[in-house]
């Protein structure tokens, strides 16, 4: 009687790789005895795509921006001493070596600055150079002189636009009304004292108390050569220009002119330049003194909302004019 060899059971590594995943015992039950049914819990479905794998991998990309924003966000808040990576991580919610990669890459591209001495992150320079190009591209000068020629036209008066510049007030944009004016600063380019004229005090009254102390310190034997206020004269009229929003009047300096000024102000409120008028005396009623003031300071705030930041005219006034600053 022959003699067959006992089988041996055969495991799943005894079969081809490409068999090996239909070799389970599910599977061979199933063949082995119809009746045994392939339930979800022995065999749970293959799990299906509801949308491309782009989509994924398009909003991994969208959530990792929006990550990085947040980093940039929480440093702009953070103020000028910067974040240590553990702090950052925790006000972002981000794992610490996930805001650590991201800090990583931000800061080969610029936007994010290390000190490694202190640990700390800050937001970089590279940042700052591409806000620069963002946004209202128009220099306050460009920006101004509509208004300013709007109201020349509608007045019949000449319109001044004077910019802050250290001790300074620099008119860098001027239309003329049709009645010939006399002012200090004269044509563009003409420079004032601040703590002088309509213009320059609405500069003047609404700059942070310690650099007006020290202009009006700085500023005061200047004053002397053009006539001007004595120290207690000029601060109780800065005061009256912060509580009406404008400077006017007739100042008495030129006999027979008279101006009105209103501030124009960057974001945290500070007196960046002005928008003024030269007219006579006998023109500026104090019915129209009134309906200017209100024009001026409406345009004023109007220019003020449409500053950049980042135009070279607001640090260095020359800068509109291509003229040097320095006298």
């Amino acid at each position: 009687m022959p003699i067959f060899p006992i089988a041996k059971e055969r495991t799943d590594h005894d079969y081809p790789v490409a068999f090996r995943t239909f070799a389970r015992p599910n599977f061979l039950q199933a063949v082995a005895c119809p009746s045994f049914s392939l339930s979800a819990e022995t065999n749970p479905p293959i799990a299906r795509r509801d949308r491309p794998l782009s989509e994924d991998v398009q909003d991994a990309g969208t959530s990792g921006i929006g990550r990085a924003f947040s980093l940039l966000r929480l440093l702009g808040e953070s103020g000028p001493g910067g974040v240590r990576l553990t702090e950052l991580a925790a006000r972002a919610g981000l794992p610490r070596p996930t805001a650590h990669r991201m800090l990583r890459s931000l800061a080969a591209e610029g936007a994010v600055a290390f000190d490694a001495r202190s640990k700390r992150y800050t937001l970089g320079l590279g940042l700052f150079l591409l806000a620069a190009r963002a946004g209202d591209t128009l220099g306050l000068r460009e920006l101004a002189r509509p208004t300013l020629l709007r109201l020349t036209a509608s007045l019949g008066e000449t319109l001044f636009l004077l910019v802050h510049n250290g001790y300074d007030a620099v008119c860098i944009e001027r239309t003329a009304g049709p009645l010939p004016i006399r002012s200090f600063t004269g044509d563009i380019g003409g420079r004032v004292p601040l703590g002088i004229g309509q213009g320059a005090n609405a500069i003047l009254a609404f700059l942070p108390p310690p650099e007006q102390d020290e202009i009006i310190r700085h500023n005061l034997p200047r004053m002397r050569e053009f006539g001007g206020p004595d120290e207690a004269t000029l601060r109780a009229e800065l005061a009256q220009v912060r509580r009406e929003g404008h400077c006017g009047g007739a100042s008495g300096l030129i006999p027979g002119m008279a101006g009105l000024g209103a501030p124009i102000l960057d974001h945290e409120g500070r007196a960046v330049a002005a928008i003024s008028i030269g007219t006579t005396t006998d023109r500026l009623t104090p019915d129209r003194r009134a309906v200017i003031a209100e024009m001026l300071k409406r345009d004023a705030a109007g220019i003020s909302r449409g500053l950049n930041p980042f135009d070279p005219t607001l640090r260095r006034a020359g800068a509109a004019m291509g003229a040097q600053t320095a006298k």
